[in-house]
């Protein structure tokens, strides 16, 4: 795909420990991090016809090209379609700025009497101990309260995928925290040879007696630890390890990516108003359990000159940049994966940005 023809309308501009009683007054200069500065709009990828195409997490095979493991579901659905409808499929492009050609559903809702049985999203590919590791979120109901993470496995990035026959993670127990569910994974292997596995969730209670008919419910994320890749995980005792819910105005956390550089933990993830809502949240720790205060990692469309036709009505979150994900090559993080609505079918797909 020519480069012209990837990137629609964009114009390039220069871009000049957790502290839980940290707040920031509207008008303020909030801080903007180091990794912000060094982002280059490419475009978007993977637009599908009859298709909202969301949670791209992309991988370098050994022959250099770009896998691409995301979500999808059908148009018709609307952008509600995610909770009762997604399916996980692959592609494939030569390079990060090609043209990514689907390949195949890998992973697909199983029907009646299996926790995956309603929707498959979320999707996270890491390569751990010589295996290929698909992280995901499953549910059985078509709703919020049974989403559980799973893990699949595979000895190619062409399959085929070991599906597993129970989650990886259960919900807390009633009235925990995280009662409600789990989903939103995000993974390292601990240089001390653990698995780390990072979750998002909320309280049942708060969801369910929530006076927003938008925001219900406050989404933080919890740490799960185990000593095999295959589990069993178990839950740190000081969870959740991100949580904004004492800044107020029910600030949250989700869609985290976590990797480690230079010797300390990095996480990203879209802001759900710590500044506002449309850009995206970066993180540093040293040891990945308390957290310093969060910085801008990316910004909104507008930002960077993208010019995009007004959204239709059902498009509620146009503009933004979702789902951060990054791409490594060599050990390096080369191009952030997000996910933004629009596009010319005006559903959502993949957008790229360079990392210089």
């Amino acid at each position: 795909m020519k480069r012209r023809h990837f990137i629609s309308g964009i114009g390039m501009l220069s871009l000049g420990s957790m502290l839980p009683d940290l707040t920031f007054a509207a008008g303020e200069h909030n801080p903007v991090s180091e990794f912000s500065k060094h982002l280059k709009p490419v475009g978007r990828a993977l637009e599908m016809e009859g298709y909202y195409v969301w949670c791209n997490s992309p991988i370098e095979a050994e022959d250099g090209k770009i896998h691409l493991f995301f979500s999808r579901w059908v148009a018709s659905k609307k952008m509600g379609g995610w909770i009762n409808g997604s399916e996980i499929a692959h592609a494939i492009a030569d390079s990060p700025e090609s043209e990514f050609k689907f390949k195949e559903v890998i992973l697909a809702p199983r029907g009646p009497g299996f926790w995956d049985a309603t929707t498959c999203h979320n999707p996270l590919i890491k390569k751990v101990d010589g295996k290929f590791c698909l992280f995901f979120m499953g549910n059985s109901n078509g709703k919020t309260n049974t989403k559980r993470i799973g893990l699949a496995f595979a000895d190619s990035l062409d399959g085929p995928w070991i599906r597993p026959d129970q989650p990886l993670l259960e919900a807390g127990p009633a009235g925990a925290w995280d009662d409600h569910c789990t989903t939103n994974p995000a993974f390292i292997k601990h240089p001390n040879g653990q698995y780390w596995l990072y979750y998002k969730s909320w309280n049942t209670s708060e969801y369910e007696n929530s006076k927003d008919p938008v925001i219900r419910g406050n989404r933080k994320y919890g740490l799960a630890i185990a000593d095999r890749l295959e589990g069993p995980y178990q839950k740190y005792s000081g969870n959740p390890v991100i949580d904004f819910s004492s800044k107020g105005g029910n600030k949250q956390f989700e869609d985290a990516f976590v990797w480690r550089e230079k010797g300390e933990f990095k996480i990203i993830a879209r802001d759900m108003g710590v500044f506002n809502e449309e850009d995206g949240l970066i993180m540093e720790s040293d040891k990945g359990l308390k957290w310093k205060e969060p910085q801008i990692a990316y910004f909104d469309a507008k930002h960077y000159g993208i010019n995009q036709p007004p959204p239709p009505s059902y498009l509620k979150k146009y503009g933004r940049f979702e789902r951060p994900q990054l791409l490594f090559q060599k050990d390096k993080a080369t191009y952030l994966f997000t996910t933004s609505q629009g596009g010319k079918y005006m559903t959502s797909s993949p957008f790229i940005f360079k990392i210089t």
